[in-house]
């Protein structure tokens, strides 16, 4: 968390001459940012007011003069140095100044003034484990990107192109003749060495221009990356790093390599670095005892930035984040390996969902079959099926579900889903073939660790009392259990709904599976819960509920389903996700179908499926079907999340309410009511 040894207000309002300066994710989480100006009659006398600017652009210069006219601190921003996945997404840091700005060696800047302070004992071992939390996780400034996976020398050296006209350039003492001076001195300082030239990025996914003419570069020990990659591979392999103010400078040092600087960033003059330039006499008379990389790394990281979790918008630490852009990180790769994807018949509705949850692909969606070529990644909804003239033709067909832990809303009202899977193999509810998530109960080993974050993860989905859909409801008492009788829950089905044609065995009904239950407990209490969809008139119902009542002991409309499950000994169901969440809670659980639970050895089952002879516990069943499985996407930050992440995500969601569909969705559904009961009665 913050730093003591920087000056910060306690939630101080913020203001700015920039309205994009207030209206930034980050600004807006770490402040109460006023719209009224500095010079206006609007603040209280009171308020603790703090202006704010972006660094060496036109608000900074702004702020620094206003804040000087009014009497009232500054403080300069710029993004941190752990920023983000990737460029266009909000910034997870930022650092804040009250005298500069960290690459305008032409002044004081409050990192200046943190980095030769001594650390404390504590503080030393955190800089430590953030370097090698760094190196670990393969941290960069920006994160989403391939690793390069070209051949690379043996033995090289690494120059770092910087994009033309930077800020950090003439702020760091330094113009365009520098690149051309650093290249000749990284060929003639090591004779014996390749030299790697890495271009900027942003010279081909912004089309900026760099300082080299690449079509003229001429060495036989020259070799140029000019893709976009991330930088760690070149970094933990390269020998030594010429720069001249890159970020990729400090990058190398906590890499623990050799730095060359041909410029003045932040991270020379401080013995750290070989540096071409004197350092400002400021920073020499401050490093009169050499600074330690430590020192580096905590000032930079620790003191003078500040982070913020995209999920809660509450302020976070820099290890905090460095493990969300990994887990991210992971996610992109897996998608970007996909290429070109071609997603077929997708709803508006969906589409950008998509996007979010296969963010580092290349997605095309089509409306018809014509529009996917030969040899396509296909994507398709559930188990919709092949067109015939795309069948035979496909390099892999991925399949896509909502997850198990899905929203705080039904997903027929349109409620934005936080997790979906993706299976190349077939589909979880799907029993006539395999599926990836089979596949992985039947092959995969866990390690403790893994089953101990699973069996946490059961703990507080039970404590919190979490579903899939997280409908609230009225707390539930069973009539029964004051008789001392068993009680078990049958929850409905849609009976159209593909798990069933896909899952089921004989009994393919509700009735037929109360009918089955009472036959196997005929002395239970027995609760028939129907489906939701069924209860909000968005799907026909089967039959009368007298046929219901019949045949049960109780019928419950509205009941929280996860509260109902801590009341009752057993679930019997045909392949409803309830009787997972049964198992979550460790209760019986019967099966009359082979849902995705089933044949691992922990429900009873009607039927065997000869695929499934492994015997997995339920922790296994919960790393299996939760963590590996599926993929989260926040709502909040609509970027990749965890699990874990995602259940504290929905206790949240859940503790506001479940969401409301949009008006236009309302006024459909007053529709299909309308039409589903006219089927009814047409069909009576």
């Amino acid at each position: 968390m913050a730093s003591p040894e920087v000056p910060r207000s306690s939630q101080p309002a913020a203001v700015s001459p920039s309205k994009g300066v207030l209206a930034n994710r980050i600004v807006q989480a770490l402040w109460r940012c006023g719209s009224f100006p500095v010079s206006g009659s609007a603040r209280s006398a009171n308020t603790p007011v703090e202006v704010l600017g972006w660094g060496r652009k036109a608000s900074g210069f702004k702020a620094i003069k206003q804040a000087q006219a009014k009497g009232l601190p500054f403080w300069l921003l710029e993004d941190g140095f752990v920023r983000s996945l990737g460029r266009e997404d909000d910034s997870l840091s930022l650092v804040q100044d009250d005298l500069g700005i960290h690459y305008d060696a032409t002044e004081p800047s409050r990192l200046e003034s943190l980095i030769p302070q001594p650390l404390s004992d504590q503080q030393q071992l955190r800089a430590d484990a953030i370097a090698e939390q760094w190196r670990r996780l393969n941290i960069s400034k920006y994160n989403a990107a391939p690793d390069y996976t070209g051949e690379l020398p043996d033995d090289f050296v690494l120059v770092v192109d910087q994009v033309a006209g930077d800020a950090s350039i003439a702020y760091g003492l330094a113009d365009a003749e520098r690149f051309r001076q650093m290249l000749t001195a990284a060929l003639d300082e090591n004779p014996l060495s390749a030299v790697v030239l890495k271009v900027h990025p942003d010279a081909y996914t912004r089309a900026k221009a760099g300082h080299f003419d690449l079509a003229t570069l001429k060495h036989p020990r020259l070799k140029v990356i000019a893709e976009n990659c991330h930088p760690g591979r070149l970094l933990s392999n390269a020998r030594m790093v010429y720069t001249v103010t890159s970020q990729m400078g400090f990058e190398a040092l906590v890499w623990g390599k050799p730095v060359r600087c041909f410029g003045m960033p932040f991270y020379a003059g401080w013995g750290l670095t070989h540096d071409v330039l004197d350092a400002p006499i400021r920073r020499r008379q401050a490093a009169v005892v050499k600074v330690r990389l430590q020192q580096l790394v905590h000032a930079v990281l620790v003191s003078y930035s500040r982070y913020m979790d995209p999920e809660t918008e509450q302020e976070t630490d820099i290890e905090a984040v460095m493990s969300l852009i990994h887990l991210q990180r992971q996610q992109w790769l897996k998608n970007h390996a996909l290429g070109t994807v071609h997603a077929l018949g997708f709803s508006r509705w969906k589409k950008p969902i998509l996007q979010d949850f296969l963010y580092g692909a290349d997605i095309h969606f089509c409306n018809k079959a014509e529009e996917v070529p030969a040899g396509a990644t296909l994507v398709r909804w559930g188990v919709k099926p092949i067109p015939e003239a795309l069948k035979g033709k496909l390099k892999r067909v991925i399949r896509v579900e909502d997850g198990f832990l899905r929203s705080s809303g039904l997903g027929a009202d349109l409620i934005r889903p936080l997790s979906w899977v993706f299976d190349d193999q077939g589909m979880y509810y799907d029993a006539t073939q395999p599926s990836r998530l089979e596949h992985i109960l039947a092959n995969h080993e866990f390690d403790d660790a893994t089953l101990d974050s699973a069996r946490n993860l059961r703990k507080t989905i039970v404590s919190a009392r979490i579903s899939k859909y997280n409908l609230t409801a009225g707390d539930w008492l069973p009539s029964g259990a004051a008789k001392g009788q068993k009680v078990v829950l049958v929850p409905g089905q849609v009976e159209s709904d593909a798990s069933i044609r896909t899952g089921a065995g004989k009994i393919k009904t509700n009735l037929d599976l109360l009918k089955a239950a009472r036959a196997a407990e005929p002395d239970a209490w027995l609760v028939f819960k129907p489906h939701p969809d069924v209860m909000s008139g968005l799907r026909s119902k089967d039959v009368a509920m007298a046929e219901y009542e019949a045949i049960c002991d109780e019928i419950v409309l509205a009941g929280d389903s996860s509260q109902m499950l801590e009341q009752v000994h057993a679930v019997h169901t045909m392949t409803s996700l309830l009787g997972f969440e049964a198992l979550l809670r460790e209760r019986e659980v019967y099966c009359y179908g082979m849902p995705f639970y089933a044949g691992w050895g922990i429900t009873y089952d009607e039927f065997k499926n000869p695929r499934r002879s492994r015997q997995r516990s339920l922790d296994e069943l919960v790393a299996a079907a939760l963590m590996e499985y599926p993929s989260y996407v926040s709502a909040k930050s609509r970027r990749f999340s965890s699990a874990e992440r995602i259940v504290a995500e929905l206790q949240r969601w859940k503790a506001n309410g479940p969401s409301k569909m949009p008006l236009w969705r309302q006024a459909l559904r007053v529709v299909l009511r309308l039409w589903v009961a006219t089927g009814i009665r047409k069909g009576a």
